[in-house]
């Protein structure tokens, strides 16, 4: 029998079928019985939470089959099951479809092709970047590569171009370079948003090599990301606000939607926008029109953690 793929982080072996059971003890965790309507059995519980025996009475299974699915044992598991054990553990949206490709995803990426090196993005969407002028937007890929942005995310977060090519990453940039804590006010939203899009490739992606050893080493290399990893917590962030500091025109609270492109790639794009007439508004443009000269100067956009 072939052994698991294996990688390093948080000092320990991680194998990809351990994420099944390590993903429902920590949502087992969150839950009290008093939450889900059952009665709290005993003054002195051993573990946090709902006791396995309780999951499996809520969703109708039995211990053993879901002792197997957290040991990474379970086959074939239907869809059924798989959204009785999400209503009993009250699993958001995408917190099922993270189960539900843990659970499938072994089988499914049996016998194909290991995934490309270096991403690659179509010239048509190059060419819609460059005619967004005055709004930032740029292309990031499922191993949160930067692969491709425009004039004004420049202006906003640094000149990239200046990074050697692995360093154009945005886990990178947060856990491991200084500046960038600096420069987002929101930062722990934003860490905790990029280390959930990387536990969701990363567990449907196990022969990825260049995902396992971006994980080992910010696993190495930063407190801050054993801690949001080890939470197993899965959230999606297509929309919302950030806030930033920027050194150049103070601060500015933007608006973003991060949209999945429809190509198979699993790569996104990001626009950050400002209502308009507003001081972020202004300051976007001002930054705009001064142009990348300018973005060079900025602390994070070159230089070691």
């Amino acid at each position: 029998m072939t052994a698991p793929r294996t990688y390093v982080g948080e000092g320990r072996v991680f194998d990809p079928r351990a994420e099944i059971g390590a993903f429902l003890r920590t949502r087992r965790a969150r839950l009290g019985p008093g939450d889900v309507g059952l009665p709290a059995y005993g003054r002195h519980r051993r573990v946090p939470g709902l006791r396995r025996e309780e999951l499996a009475q809520l969703a109708g299974v039995s211990v053993a089959y879901l002792t197997r699915l957290e040991q990474g044992r379970g086959h074939n598991v239907s869809a059924e099951v798989l959204g009785a054990l999400s209503r009993a553990l009250r699993l958001t949206e995408a917190e099922h479809e993270h189960l539900t490709r843990l659970v499938k995803c072994p089988r499914t990426n049996r016998n194909t092709s290991p995934p490309p090196d270096r991403e690659r993005v179509r010239p048509a969407l190059r060419e819609m970047l460059t005619s967004l002028d005055g709004v930032p937007a740029y292309v990031t890929g499922w191993r949160s590569d930067l692969l491709a942005w425009n004039r004004t995310a420049t202006a906003l977060f640094g000149d990239w171009d200046q990074l050697p090519p692995r360093e154009r990453n945005w886990a990178r940039l947060l856990f491991l370079r200084p500046g960038f804590r600096r420069l987002f006010t929101d930062w722990e939203t934003r860490a905790a948003a990029t280390v959930s899009t990387l536990r969701l490739h990363s567990g449907c992606r196990p022969d990825d090599p260049r995902l396992r050893s971006l994980v080992d080493e910010l696993a190495s290399g930063s407190a801050d990301f054993r801690r949001l990893w080890s939470h197993h917590d899965i959230s999606e962030h297509h929309h919302g606000t950030t806030t930033l500091q920027h050194p150049l025109v103070g601060t500015l609270t933007l608006s973003f939607e991060t949209l999945q492109l429809p190509d198979g790639s699993d790569q996104t794009l990001t626009i950050h926008h400002a209502q308009r007439p507003s001081p972020a508004w202004e300051n976007l443009r001002l930054l705009t029109n001064w142009g990348t000269s300018r973005a060079t100067t900025v602390p994070w956009s070159r230089g070691s953690a």
